[in-house]
């Protein structure tokens, strides 16, 4: 079977033509957003354009939209914008988070990823009120969390809730209204614009302390000239995007497929409402590494965990956080779709998977 199948989409989407095309016109752009002359206030309209259409997306003001230089900017901009608060995050953030907050106090979940509420509200109840951050759906297991549960928990102990919405934003539907949380967390390149450009959604009443300073940028909140031309792309591409329940299907299809070829493998998160997109499998007794290089040398290109880990592959804490074996976690890819995956790639999956199931059991024998 010839060809290529990319089935990490987790990790990044193709940029879409829209949003090419906006960032290359863009880039033609000459002026300064904050300069007050013609050229400037021409930029200035672009990027206030890009702020409706993100902000259109999910139910926002362009008011609450605060540029950023991508998720991890806006994660670390939530985190440190409240001094004085105590910091609570789930034991299955991103990265970003949690090197973010490394003394923060962890959330447990449950055996299929989710947020413990009841240990929530035990662990907000005291002073000072704190801050809790906790992400609208897992980038590893597509586990989505139950924000507006949490926000309402939150907002009884007088806590502001931050909401890492990457990954689920362009995959499953919601609002700013429905989530009610008090910051939120976009990126760009997770539904198909440029990467380097993200967003904290947050009203410009909360009073959020600047982590980045100097200029007068993005009011106040993010100082340093905006990325006019990502920024664009990031407008773009908000502007087409859509839910990925239509490959709900297809991911389905390769849970069955997969777990048909190797009865001993396990879909982790399987029981949790996940996004559409998301597999989480081990197949036990082969190192998430070989599954990795394995299935790329055979054309199918997935990945171990996070992508933001500088190329290591290294266990789950997301698994770890489940109370996964240590042995099963070391052996657990994610496979994840998107809207051009087509049922050549899951053939190519299933072949690729089925071949390399079969040389570790002959191996074995």
């Amino acid at each position: 079977m010839s060809g290529l199948a990319y089935l990490d989409w987790n990790a990044t989407a193709p940029l879409r033509r829209e949003a090419r095309d906006a960032l290359v016109a863009a880039l033609a752009q000459t002026g300064n957003p904050s300069s007050v002359h013609r050229s400037g206030r021409e930029a200035k309209k672009l990027l206030e354009q890009a702020r409706i259409q993100i902000s259109a997306r999910i139910g926002a003001s362009p008011d609450d939209v605060t540029f950023t230089s991508g998720g991890t900017e806006a994660n670390q901009l939530a985190l440190g914008g409240f001094p004085g608060r105590r910091i609570i995050v789930s034991a299955i953030e991103h990265d970003s988070v949690l090197a973010g907050a490394p003394d923060a106090a962890r959330l447990p979940v449950t055996g299929d990823g989710v947020a413990d509420l009841d240990a929530l509200d035990r662990m907000l109840t005291g002073s000072p009120p704190a801050l809790v951050s906790l992400m609208l759906a897992n980038n590893e297991t597509g586990a989505i969390q139950p924000i507006a549960e949490a926000a309402t928990i939150a907002h009884r102990h007088d806590a502001i809730l931050h909401c890492d919405a990457v990954q689920a934003l362009g995959k499953i539907s919601f609002t700013v209204n429905e989530l009610n949380a008090d910051l939120i967390t976009i990126s760009a390149h997770k539904i198909g614009g440029p990467m380097g450009v993200g967003a904290l959604i947050a009203s410009p009443d909360l009073p959020l302390r600047p982590v980045q300073t100097g200029g007068g940028q993005e009011r106040g909140r993010r100082a340093g000239t905006e990325n006019l031309p990502g920024i664009v792309g990031f407008g773009a591409a908000a502007a087409i995007a859509s839910d990925m329940a239509p490959v709900a299907a297809l991911r389905d299809e390769a849970e069955r497929r997969l777990l048909a070829i190797a009865p001993d493998a396990t879909v982790h998160a399987a029981s949790a409402p996940r996004l559409p997109n998301t597999i989480c499998v081990s197949m036990p007794e082969v190192a998430a590494a070989t599954q990795v290089m394995a299935l790329d040398l055979a054309g199918v290109m997935v990945s171990a965990g996070s992508a933001c880990s500088s190329g290591r592959v290294r266990r789950s804490h997301v698994l770890d956080a489940m109370g996964v074996p240590p042995d099963r976690a070391e052996c657990a890819i994610r496979i994840s779709l998107g809207w051009s995956t087509t049922q050549t790639d899951i053939d190519r999956l299933a072949e690729a998977w089925g071949a390399l199931y079969a040389r570790t059991r002959s191996r074995a024998a």
